[in-house]
C-alpha cells in the first residue's frame, strides 16, 4: 500500500521514492559525463530544501519562485515547494530583470531560487522593487559572497538542522487535489502576462489521462531527455511529472544548442519537443544529402520514397508484409537505422511534438522512416494536454483525438472549446480575464481555430488573434502559409503580414547555411549575410521558393511582396516566446519600416 494518498504531485513522487529507492531518477552532465542521482538521493535533497523553506516560515499557499533553466535542482526546488503546500512560481530562464520583476511582484513571491550568478544579478537589479521577496538562494556556488544571498548547499545545511522534521510530511499529507500547485505566467505577447493557476488535481488528472492510453509505453526503464523549459507546462507535465508517475529516468540536456549531441549521448526512449527541433533536424539531413556523392544521394532518395510508402503502415499500425516488408527492411538497414543512430534516436519509442503546429512534411519524414512523432495540442491553461495522436491513429497535420474525460468541441465561429479536469482554476488576481475565457456552460475558450474529423481527430487551422483580415475582408490564417513555406530548404523563418492590407507580404529569414552553398555554386559574391539578402539573384531565388510553396493556396493567400532579414529571430532578441513561437506584434513593431516598404502608396 502507498504511504501517501496521491492527491498531489509531491505524494506521487514520494511513493516512487519508496518503490524505486536506489534506481536512477535523474542524470546530469558533470565533468563532461552524465552522472545519476537515485530517487532516494533526490528525496534527501528535497527534504533538506523543504525543511529550509519551513525554517523561513513559508506557509501553505505562499509563493516561491524558481528562476532557472532545466537542471536537476529545478526538480529539487519544485518538489520541496510543493511538498510543504507552497506554490511554485516558475520564471523563464531567458526573462529579463523587468519580466522577472513583474512575475515576482504580481505573485507576491516570498523567496526566489535562482540558478546562476547571471540570474542572481537580474534579481538583484530589481531587489528593491520586490520587498516581499525576502530570501534569495542560488544553485551555483558564488564567486564572491553577497549579502542576503544563500547558496543551495548552505540552504541544505540549514534544512538539515531544522528541528521540526515531522512538519514536512504533515504538510505533504494535508495537500488536496484542489490546492494550487503553481502559477505559470504566460509569455505575454500582448500586454502583461497572466498568471495561470494550476492545481495539483490539474496535473494529477493530466498525467493519468496520458497514462490511460500510453501505459504500455511507460515503464521504469524509459529514459527521457529534458530540454524544453520546465517553466512551461508542456515540459512540466509531459517531460517531468509523466516520467515521475511512470518511474522513468530523466536526463537533462546541457543547453538547447547541444540537444543533438546529448541525444547521441543519452539515446533516450522518449523526447518532448516543439516543432523547431524536428524542422532543424529534417533540414540538416537534407542539406547533408545535397552534398553527398551521387550513389549515396540516389540511395537516400530511394529510401525516402520507401518511407513515403510506409506511412499508411506506421500511422495505422498495420504490419508490413510481402515484397514491401522486404523493401522496407533493406531501406532500414542501409539508410534509416544508420540515420537514427547518428541522431541518437535508435531507441526512441516515440517523440512528442507540441507548443505549435508541426508541418506535414516534417511529420511524414520522421514517421516514414519509423520514428513515431505524435503531435499533440494544449495550452498552459489546460495543463497542457487536451489532444494527442495515438499509435495506430496517427494523422500528420492533426493533433489527434481528445484525452479521456475531455470534451473538445468547435464553436460556431470555429474556435476550439475545451472542458475537462485539466482545465485551470483561473488567472491569479484577474477575475475579469478568467470570466472572459470561459463560456456560460463552462468551456474554456482556447483562442485557436480548428476542425474535428469523423474519427474525432482535431486539426488546428489557425489562431484567432493571428487571423489576418485583409482590406478586402478576407480572413486568412498565416500559420498554414508559413508552415508550407518552411518546407523550402532556403527558408529558416517567416512571418506573413497583411492585416488590414490590400495583399499579403512576408518577412523572411533565409536558411543561411544552405543559401551560402547555393551562392558559392552559382558564383554569387558575398562576405556576410547582409550581402546575400541584398543580392538580386538571392532575392529572385527566395521569390521563386515562395511561389512554389504557396501555389496550392487561393490567389488572395499568395505572398505578393517580401523582405529578407539578415539575422535569426530568437528569445534573446525578443521575437520568440520560450516555446519558440513567433511574437507577431513585436515583429510588426520592430520591422515597421520594412513592412511599410512593401506597401508603397498608389
Amino acid at each position: 500500500m502507498s504511504k501517501y494518498k496521491e492527491t498531489s504531485v509531491a505524494a506521487i513522487f514520494q511513493n516512487q521514492v519508496a518503490k524505486l529507492g536506489d534506481k536512477a531518477c535523474v542524470a546530469y552532465k558533470k565533468g563532461g559525463v552524465y552522472v545519476d542521482l537515485s530517487w532516494k538521493q533526490m528525496d534527501e535533497l528535497i527534504r533538506k530544501l523543504g525543511n529550509f523553506l519551513l525554517s523561513l516560515g513559508i506557509k501553505k499557499g505562499d509563493k516561491v519562485a524558481i528562476f532557472s533553466p532545466n537542471r536537476y535542482e529545478w526538480w529539487v526546488a519544485d518538489q520541496a515547494i510543493l511538498s510543504i503546500g507552497a506554490i511554485n512560481v516558475p520564471i523563464y530562464a531567458t526573462n529579463s530583470p523587468d519580466e522577472a520583476q513583474y512575475v515576482l511582484e504580481h505573485s507576491e513571491s516570498k523567496a526566489c531560487l535562482v540558478a546562476t550568478e547571471d540570474h542572481l544579478e537580474r534579481v538583484l537589479k530589481i531587489k528593491k522593487k520586490i520587498p516581499k521577496c525576502k530570501s534569495l538562494v542560488i544553485f551555483d556556488d558564488l564567486s564572491k559572497k553577497k549579502a542576503g544571498v544563500m547558496t543551495l548547499e548552505e540552504a541544505y545545511r540549514k534544512g538539515e538542522a531544522y528541528k521540526d522534521k515531522a512538519m514536512f510530511d504533515k504538510r505533504l499529507k494535508a495537500i488536496t487535489l484542489k490546492d494550487v500547485a503553481t502559477i505559470i505566467y504566460t509569455s505575454g505577447t500582448t500586454g502583461n502576462p497572466k498568471g495561470v493557476m494550476l492545481s495539483h488535481g490539474n496535473f494529477v488528472s493530466n498525467v493519468n489521462q496520458i497514462m490511460h492510453d500510453f501505459r504500455s509505453y511507460f515503464t521504469p526503464d524509459e529514459i527521457f531527455l529534458s530540454f524544453l523549459p520546465l517553466s512551461h507546462s508542456l515540459e512540466r507535465t509531459s517531460g517531468y511529472y509523466l516520467p515521475v508517475i511512470s518511474g522513468a529516468k530523466v536526463a537533462f540536456a546541457e543547453d538547447f544548442s547541444t540537444i543533438q549531441q546529448n541525444l547521441v549521448e543519452i539515446k533516450p526512449t522518449m523526447i518532448v519537443s516543439v516543432p523547431r527541433l524536428y524542422e532543424k533536424i529534417h533540414a540538416g539531413i537534407l542539406a547533408k544529402v545535397a552534398d553527398a556523392p551521387g550513389l549515396k544521394k540516389k540511395l537516400f532518395f530511394w529510401a525516402l520514397k520507401v518511407a513515403s510508402q510506409n506511412l499508411p503502415y506506421i500511422c495505422n499500425e498495420i504490419p508490413r508484409t510481402g515484397f514491401f516488408a522486404k523493401k522496407f527492411n533493406i531501406a532500414d538497414k542501409i539508410i534509416f537505422s544508420k540515420l537514427k543512430a547518428a541522431l541518437g534516436m535508435e531507441r526512441l519509442k516515440f517523440a512528442v511534438s507540441g507548443g505549435g503546429p508541426l508541418s506535414v512534411s516534417d511529420a511524414e519524414f520522421f514517421l516514414g522512416m519509423g520514428i513515431l512523432i505524435l503531435e499533440g495540442f494544449g495550452l498552459t491553461e489546460t495543463t497542457p494536454v487536451t489532444n494527442v495522436n495515438r499509435p495506430g491513429l496517427i494523422k500528420p497535420g492533426s493533433v489527434g483525438p481528445a484525452m479521456p474525460d475531455t470534451i473538445v468541441k468547435i464553436a460556431d465561429d470555429g474556435e476550439i472549446l475545451i472542458k475537462g479536469p485539466q482545465v485551470m482554476l483561473g488567472y491569479y488576481k484577474n477575475a475579469a480575464a478568467t470570466k472572459e475565457v470561459f463560456t456560460k456552460d463552462g468551456f474554456f475558450r482556447t483562442g485557436d481555430i480548428g476542425v474535428i474529423d469523423e474519427k474525432g481527430r482535431l486539426s488546428i487551422t489557425g489562431r484567432i488573434k493571428d487571423i489576418i483580415v485583409t482590406a478586402g475582408g478576407k480572413n486568412i490564417s498565416p500559420q498554414n502559409i508559413e508552415n508550407s513555406v518552411k518546407g523550402s530548404k532556403y527558408v529558416e523563418q517567416i512571418a506573413v503580414i497583411g492585416d488590414k492590407r490590400k495583399y499579403l507580404s512576408a518577412l523572411v529569414i533565409p536558411a543561411f547555411e544552405e543559401l551560402k552553398k547555393w551562392a558559392k555554386s552559382k558564383g554569387v559574391p558575398f562576405t556576410n549575410n547582409t550581402d546575400l539578402i541584398n543580392n538580386k539573384e538571392v532575392i529572385d531565388l527566395i521569390g521563386k521558393e515562395l511561389e512554389k510553396y504557396t501555389s496550392q493556396f487561393a490567389r488572395v493567400e499568395q505572398i505578393r511582396s517580401f523582405r529578407l532579414l539578415d539575422a535569426e529571430w530568437t528569445q534573446a532578441t525578443g521575437e520568440l516566446t520560450p516555446t519558440l513561437k513567433v511574437k507577431r506584434r513585436i515583429i510588426e513593431q520592430k520591422y515597421a519600416q520594412e513592412i511599410e516598404s512593401m506597401y508603397p502608396p498608389e
